[in-house]
């Protein structure tokens, strides 16, 4: 099964572009006393006394920045009184809906330090500081910053999609202080170089605006480790203030956004979820029901810009050619696209007045188009957070919009894929903490550091790259054992354009590469690592010589195989208890984590079948207990019709004795229960990949059971019950 988790979820391209850019870690910050005490008590005294005005003068120059640099005439809701407070010294948490205006509450800000610098004579205009925005979404990133150019706002986005040349360019106006907001993905976090050289802005970092902030919370519907590391990142960069926001946080998740980031309760900005515009539907369809009929229908009878939310990508493939079919101009959407694809879809949509988009999570994030007639769920979201985030994409014009929920128990199988597919076996969490505690590894002292391919060490341990990321980031934030420091590769090559460049450059990097250059038909292979070992070179100086002859045309470069770079924080574990204890912990949290999911769909079913109105019972499920939400909205399935929508009773078959021989016969594994069961349920992993068990005839070959009745037929069989 492909994922869904259409994030940004790499390590970026930090690796060699941050060796080009070295100098900034060495930079001094001019705006601190050398112990940074007596600054950071005069600005916390500044705040304190300007949180305690009642009539802050920020709320006027909000307004004035608001209207001069953005063109519009007013703050919605509670804007204002976030902006003011982040501009008054202080911290925030924002939870607005989808659609509710969130990135003003940084945006403006942002563009308001220079006026607030100029006014009380603080810092020199150039050096006013920067806000840092941490978001998972790309698309985001380049929409906000191409819109924030466009009104002569000073702002760039660091991510896998910038070229070498922006890159370098973003870094040197950020040592001239020349940026208004950078944007950034959580992971870049775990480059040292690039926190040194945020460290080191003139202005020092203003604001950390954090979307998304809901990963920051366990109990959150997508819950990502790296998101905790933002709390400790803003303590060691002494940011100035904070401002946290989501759309979709439950009380609960609210708080523990706070306590990241120590906000008090008066910090917390909420406004409802409640759209009297949204009519929210939904319809139960029991097996041989004709889904694309009915979808069809749906589409003809509610017209315009429509998003169709479906779980995996291949669906959004077929689906979209079925409707296309029907006389429909549907295209479909997911992260497996080309980019260029994706982003001509998305243009046409915003630009449309009639495309329907089939699409899987990885369309709607970000996206500013008003007039968004549908939204239809035709597979089960996993959460009630995902789908009021996605309904909330529907009418922000304010018209009527219509949201459609179709509920099969066939969905299930496809979210439980997901759910049981992310928890690796306990002999997966042996492997990987045997191959992290190695002879090798345990011969090194704190301070110094190793390097892993995560991606092949994902196919050697048995456990996908999304959760083997979020292992890694527990070993790091729980347990203490390393920091992420950043990323390598460990592959070179280059096709020679201008061969006279390269033979006139004599400096000791250059000679040293050609020597050891290995000519092939086409690319020219360099072994940096044992490269720099065998002449004594520093890496970096052999890479920047490389990305030197790249920028000046003499060479055409590729870089592959990026490597990990971890630095001890403490001896690893010698004793097998200590292993053991660190399993069995990791193990308990992952199951944790399978339980929550279950929990969270179940809620949602919950919420559609249960006989209320389904407006109401959403703003009570995000903690809103007072009249915001009517008790009775009038526009959904149940206050229409007053009646209960009926998850079909379509319960698992109990497993056949007869294909778990099957299986059994044509899988020979006996150490891992949990493997044989995802090979029956129909779990792709890399284990299964190299077996390839897809091909064995016994793959998927019995989605009708449960996963733990699995567990414990094929338990037996290995010995494990």
């Amino acid at each position: 099964m492909s994922d869904e988790f259409d994030f940004d979820i790499g390590s970026d391209d930090e690796a060699e572009m941050l060796a080009a850019s070295v100098d900034v870690a060495n930079g001094k910050r001019t705006h601190n006393n050398c112990d940074g005490t007596a600054a950071s008590s005069n600005k916390r005294l500044r705040i304190e006394n300007a949180l305690n005005s009642t009539n802050s003068p920020n709320t006027v120059l909000a307004n004035r920045v608001l209207k001069e640099r953005f063109a519009l005439s007013g703050f919605r809701l509670e804007q204002e009184a976030a902006i003011t407070r982040v501009l008054d010294g202080g911290s925030a948490v924002v939870v607005f809906p989808t659609g509710g205006g969130k990135s003003l509450c940084y945006q403006v800000p942002a563009v308001c330090f220079r006026y607030q610098d100029q006014a009380a004579g603080l810092r020199v205009t150039q050096s006013s500081g920067v806000t840092l925005v941490i978001s998972p979404l790309i698309a985001l990133m380049k929409d906000q910053v191409d819109a924030l150019l466009l009104r002569g706002i000073k702002a760039a986005v660091l991510n896998s999609s910038v070229s070498r040349d922006l890159y370098l360019a973003t870094q040197e106006d950020l040592r001239n202080g020349k940026l208004d907001l950078l944007y950034c993905a959580p992971e870049r976090l775990n480059s040292e170089g690039f926190i040194a050289s945020l460290k080191d802005i003139p202005g020092g970092i203003r604001m950390l605006a954090v979307d998304e902030a809901h990963c920051i919370s366990e109990w959150g519907h997508s819950f990502r480790p790296d998101y905790l590391k933002i709390a400790r990142f803003a303590k060691e960069a002494n940011v100035e203030r904070v401002i946290c926001l989501t759309a979709t946080a439950t009380e609960k998740v609210a708080e523990d956004i706070r306590n990241a980031f120590s906000i008090p309760e008066e910090g917390l900005f909420r406004t409802t979820m409640y759209r009297p515009n949204l009519r929210l539907l939904a319809e139960a369809n029991p097996k041989g029901t004709d889904y694309k009929a009915k979808l069809v229908t749906h589409l003809q009878k509610y017209p315009g810009p429509t998003i169709v939310y479906v779980t995996l990508q291949k669906h959004t493939e077929t689906l979209a050619t079925d409707l296309v079919k029907r006389g429909f101009p549907a295209r479909p959407y997911h992260a497996g696209m080309n980019t260029d694809l994706r982003s001509r879809t998305q243009d046409d949509f915003l630009d449309s007045k009639d495309m329907i988009v089939v699409a899987t999570i990885a369309f709607g994030m970000g996206i500013d188009k008003p007039n968004i007639r549908n939204i239809v769920h035709f597979d089960i979201p996993d959460s009630i957070e995902s789908y009021s985030q996605q309904i909330g994409r529907a009418g922000r014009d304010g018209k009527p919009s219509v949201c459609m929920f179709y509920l099969a128990t066939k969905d299930f199988h496809l979210r439980n894929i997901f759910t049981y597919g992310a928890r690796p076996s306990l002999r997966s969490l042996k492997l990987l903490m045997a191959e992290l505690c190695s002879p090798a590894h345990r011969k090194l002292k704190v301070g110094e550091t190793f390097t892993t391919s995560l991606y092949h060490l994902a196919k050697d341990v048995d456990i996908n790259a999304i959760v083997l990321g979020i292992i890694f980031a527990q070993l790091e934030l729980h347990f203490g054992l390393f920091r992420a420091a950043g990323t390598v590769y460990n592959t070179y090559k280059y096709a020679t354009k201008d061969a006279r460049h390269i033979q006139n450059d004599a400096s000791p990097a250059s000679r040293a590469i050609k020597r050891a250059s290995v000519k092939a038909a086409k690319w020219t292979h360099v072994a940096v690592d044992q490269l720099s070992q065998s002449s004594g070179l520093d890496r970096a100086d052999l890479v920047r010589t490389l990305n030197r002859w790249n920028e000046n045309g003499a060479i055409e470069l590729k870089c592959e195989g990026v490597q990990n770079i971890f630095r001890l924080q403490r001896p690893l574990p010698t004793t097998q208890k200590e292993i053991s204890g660190i399993v069995k912990e990791l193990d308990d949290s992952l199951s944790a984590t399978e339980k929550l999911n279950i929990e969270r769909t179940k809620s949602l079913i919950d919420l559609i079948t249960a006989p209320a109105c389904f407006s109401r019972a959403l703003a009570a499920y995000f903690g809103e207990t007072g009249s915001s939400a009517p008790v009775q909205c009038g526009h959904c399935t149940w206050c229409e019709s007053h009646t209960q929508v009926v998850l079909p009773n379509e319960p698992p078959l109990p497993p056949d004795p007869v294909k778990v021989q099957k299986v059994l016969d044509a899988i020979p594994v006996r150490n891992d229960a949990r493997f044989l069961a995802k090979v029956a349920f129909g779990i792709k992993s890399p284990r299964g990949t190299a077996m390839k068990v897809g091909a064995s005839g016994v793959f998927e070959s019995m989605n009708v059971c449960g996963f733990g009745d699995l567990l414990e037929v094929f338990g037996r069989a290995c010995g494990e019950v």
